[in-house]
């Protein structure tokens, strides 16, 4: 049963979830790798990361087992208001494509704990091109409708939850790791990522001045309630209401958020990607204004995000199409990164 009350996210709450993964995800992994060893996990990672292949044949009996028992919709699910969540990223898919890459992601890195994860594994700031490739396809391929009803995104949902779980699985054997950072990817910080992809695209959008209506913004949140349960995130981490999302996002922010190296790695190999975006080297600035608008200053300071005046001005004056978006419509030959999250 959903809580009918607004909670307030506490410390007494929201401290246990640090030391806590997803039990049924960290058992299968353990069962794999007691199996097929390191190399038979690294095998089982390619095929968890490739979301085109949703066959379970060639796999273990265990794992098929966790796709039969995981692969439903919560109990809670309402399919029309989920209908209408995904309607919403559609009707507002430009702007949440690139809100994805100017806020929801460095939002992330801001959580100095939390990017420890993605500051060892290293493939973030190796490979950043291709880590936005990934977000976006995945986003893109949850939000087909056609593909809840044949059953297709449960499966890709399963496969990035077990990714997950693999990750947490290795890292957690880092030598590098510090048990003071919690548990790699723990709940907490799966209900903030859940949250960046949710309410923080939402309150984007209103900074932009894309007049949205409440009830649509609600039943988007709700699409990625689902899906973080889908996710193994824990029901009382996933806020039911924009009020609900307000209070666990300033919880976390309170309690996560502070000056890393890892945080501003990983945003400068960010900044990076879409400076690249740019068609011109005048003006590979726009993004990093955009992204500092965005994030405020701050959390765009505690990231190292360079203030950057004469395109920050320029940003703050058209926020209803942020400069970005100007560069994809005008069809800049770098714009890659951005067609793979807008591409149908």
């Amino acid at each position: 049963m959903r809580p009918a009350q607004t909670r307030i996210f506490d410390d007494t709450l929201l401290t246990p979830f640090r030391q806590l993964g997803d039990p049924a995800a960290d058992a299968l992994v353990v069962a794999v790798a007691q199996q097929t060893g390191r190399e038979g996990l690294t095998v089982f990672m390619r095929f968890l990361g490739d979301l085109k292949n949703v066959s379970l044949a060639e796999q273990l009996p265990e794992v098929v087992h966790f796709f039969e028992q995981q692969g439903h919709l919560p109990p809670w699910t309402d399919p029309q208001k989920m209908a209408k969540g995904m309607a919403f990223f559609w009707k507002y898919e430009t702007e949440i494509a690139l809100l994805l890459g100017c806020y929801s992601l460095p939002y992330c890195y801001a959580a100095a704990n939390g990017a420890q994860v993605l500051w060892l594994t290293e493939r973030i700031k190796k490979d950043t091109y291709k880590r936005l490739e990934e977000t976006g396809e995945f986003v893109f391929e949850i939000m087909q409708e056609r593909d809840w009803r044949n059953g297709r995104n449960l499966i890709k949902v399963l496969k990035i939850r077990l990714m997950h779980a693999v990750v947490r699985y290795f890292t957690s054997h880092h030598a590098q790791w510090n048990t003071a950072w919690g548990l790699p990817i723990n709940q907490e910080d799966m209900a903030g990522t859940n949250l960046a992809f949710s309410y923080i695209v939402i309150r984007g959008l209103r900074k932009m001045n894309v007049k949205t209506q409440t009830n649509d913004e609600e039943s988007y949140l709700y699409f990625w309630d689902i899906i973080g349960c889908l996710l193994g995130v824990n029901e009382r981490l996933l806020p039911v209401d924009l009020r609900e999302a307000y209070h666990l996002d300033r919880a976390i922010y309170r309690r996560q958020f502070q000056p890393s190296a890892a945080g501003k790695g990983l945003t400068q190999s960010l900044t990076k990607v879409l400076q690249n975006q740019a068609p011109s080297k005048q003006l590979q600035n726009f993004p990093i204004a955009q992204m500092r608008f965005l994030l405020g200053k701050e959390v765009a300071d505690l990231l190292g995000v360079p203030e950057v005046p004469l395109e920050d001005i320029v940003v703050r004056t058209t926020t209803h199409l942020p400069f970005l978006q100007f560069l994809f419509r005008n069809n800049s030959p770098n714009s890659d990164v951005l067609k793979t999250y807008l591409r149908k």
